[in-house]
């Protein structure tokens, strides 16, 4: 890589994209990496602020940011992973190919980016992505890099992705509605459709609903009939607070095998509980306290799509969602800590 004088470049080849940014119409390449510099390209490169530009020389010891980035790509590729075919300005990005939730090696990419003249960045670890959504992006920060460097990376990295996308698995699910006040018809039931929706738009199918009224040994009863249908996940709604009428969490805790956590450090959400049971703890249990119906994303929006993907949550993540975990009244997600990242 050489520099020179951009009224001296005519016939030379450029090593870099050229960026042209015009306020509130365009912001991309006016001229691609191996472009042959004419004469009546001096003026553009003028207008975009390039008197003086960078020409491509054969370097043995040096890698382009072009041919760098698609190495920082091959770190993270994994199945159900992507990039987009175009490198845009030496950047490349990573790209779901299904719905899923996306797994990210967190230690690993903050080992990486303290190398210095490197970066990826990905949107947050655990999250639910559709296809064809952009989930990270990766390039090096100089024009050209030693290879040195980039295979002090691979070394970091070493064999494993940085990322992996967990396609949801067909969940079965059955619903306990509880409560005096739907199971007598006082008032309508607006809490199961909610749910429903909700497991939905990870693929379920809903095979059991019943309702209960706020006798434990029929909440009880009720859980058993929807996981004689043969469910792979029992939510139950309603009864999950400390009111005397409130036994949904004993019922569940009578079903199953092993409960995980009754309460969580997430607001909405916090009266949240979590049980495994059935054979080989093949069912998930969720109570799913009263924010759910009403609140645009509780602690139920995060557990559900690590369930939906096959994972076992485990009280040390649900332990971990305290910071970040405090949504109540964040009109838009701006912290990387953040447990919800939706606006």
């Amino acid at each position: 890589m050489r520099l020179i004088d951009t009224k001296d470049a005519v016939g030379h080849m450029l090593c870099h994209d050229i960026t042209q940014i015009i306020k509130g119409e365009k912001k991309g390449p006016v001229f691609r990496k191996g472009h042959i510099i004419r004469e009546e390209d001096v003026e553009v490169l003028l207008s975009v602020g390039k008197d003086h530009i960078y020409i491509w020389e054969v370097n043995e010891n040096m890698l382009h940011e072009n041919d760098a980035a698609l190495m920082l790509y091959d770190m993270c590729k994994n199945e159900h992973l992507t990039r987009d075919p175009d490198i845009k300005e030496g950047k490349v990005e990573l790209i779901a190919e299904c719905d899923g939730l996306l797994k990210i090696d967190k230690e690993r990419i903050n080992k990486l980016n303290s190398l210095g003249e490197m970066m990826i960045a990905s949107i947050h670890d655990n999250f639910p992505v559709k296809a064809g959504q952009h989930l990270a992006g990766m390039r090096v920060i100089p024009l050209i890099i030693e290879k040195e460097k980039m295979e002090k990376a691979k070394e970091i990295v070493g064999d494993k992705p940085l990322f992996e996308l967990l396609p949801y698995k067909q969940m079965k699910v059955g619903i306990v509605t509880t409560g005096n006040e739907v199971y007598y018809g006082r008032i309508k039931d607006t809490f199961t459709p909610v749910v429903i929706n909700k497991v939905k738009e990870y693929g379920a199918e809903v095979i059991a609903h019943e309702i209960s009224s706020d006798d434990v040994e029929m909440e009880i009863e009720c859980i058993k009939k929807v996981m004689a249908a043969g469910v792979d996940i029992v939510l139950c709604t309603g009864g999950m607070s400390v009111d005397p009428d409130d036994k949904t969490p004993y019922a569940i805790g009578q079903n199953a095998s092993r409960v995980i956590t009754y309460g969580a450090p997430v607001l909405p959400g916090a009266m949240f509980m979590l049980a495994y049971g059935g054979e080989n703890e093949n069912i998930t249990f969720m109570g799913l306290p009263g924010c759910v119906m009403y609140e645009k994303k509780t602690i139920f929006d995060i557990v559900l799509p690590r369930i939906m993907a096959g994972e076992k949550v485990e009280k040390s993540d649900i332990d971990c969602l305290g910071v970040g975990g405090y949504c109540m009244h964040c009109p838009v997600c701006i912290f990387p800590n953040c447990s919800f990242g939706v606006s």
